[in-house]
């Protein structure tokens, strides 16, 4: 394959990897974003993440195998630094196709989560991460959710991202696709119905997560038909919502083996 050379901060790919990496709306107008790192990049290749385009720093190794029609550009280190996500680049990026967000028409039976209002994009990432290791069939985000296809989220991920499809939506078409596949809404909070997460089977349901600060919503927690307690020591009032969505996640994992 041909590759080609830029050696310009000024040029107007630069711009653009600067643009995708650090601007929300670019990235929601173009539907691309970036992931950077050997690891990621083989990982978006490896799945077919429509890559885009495909930047090198010099004297950087390319994946030895690269489908046809991807632009290949080589940069100078410092340009590369230069729209770079990370303190220390790692000498490769691509920009990939952002994948829809919009949830399908109808959904399978199966094991969802739903994150309500998490907002760190690293917890969003790690939840994504770990919903893909044990067998989830899809993530839903609820509004005031951090963004999907930001570049933490996406480094966090460790390539889930291109393997399980997370949806954007509302509390309304959540309720309506779960009611349509028959599965229930749970959510891990308190209230005078909860019940021990090992009680409860989850290979066919939905639970929700909730924020760091504020737990669950009221909308939501009412929208659910169970609520679920983690069992852990009485002194510990609550875990990070990233470790809590692991527990459940397991517990889904091993129910449903």
């Amino acid at each position: 394959m041909e590759i080609e050379r830029i050696t310009s901060r000024q040029n107007p790919l630069v711009a653009r990897l600067r643009k995708l990496g650090s601007d929300k709306k670019t990235r929601r107008q173009e539907g691309a974003f970036l992931c950077e790192g050997r690891k990621l990049v083989e990982e978006a290749l490896r799945w077919n993440a429509g890559v885009e385009a495909l930047v090198v720093a010099e004297g950087t190794a390319l994946p030895q195998s690269l489908p046809e029609g991807i632009r290949l550009v080589e940069v100078p280190a410092d340009v590369l630094k230069s729209v770079s996500t990370v303190d220390t680049p790692q000498g490769m990026l691509a920009v990939c196709r952002t994948p829809a967000l919009t949830p399908p028409e109808s959904l399978a039976p199966g094991r969802y989560l739903v994150l309500d209002g998490v907002q760190d994009p690293g917890n969003v990432g790690t939840v994504w991460r770990t919903a893909d290791a044990f067998g989830a069939d899809g993530v839903f985000l609820l509004p005031g959710c951090a963004e999907p296809f930001s570049p933490k989220t996406v480094r966090s991920t460790m390539g889930a991202c291109f393997r399980l499809p997370v949806w954007e939506t509302g509390l309304e078409q959540l309720t309506a696709l779960l009611g349509g596949a028959g599965l229930p809404l749970y959510a891990t909070a308190l209230r005078a119905d909860t019940a021990d997460l090992r009680s409860v089977g989850l290979d066919r349901a939905a639970v929700v997560i909730g924020s760091e600060g504020r737990g669950v919503s009221q909308a939501v927690l009412d929208a659910c038909a169970l609520t679920l307690k983690i069992p852990m020591r009485d002194r510990c009032e609550s875990l990070n919502a990233a470790v809590a969505a692991s527990v459940v996640l397991w517990e889904g994992w091993r129910s449903a083996e």
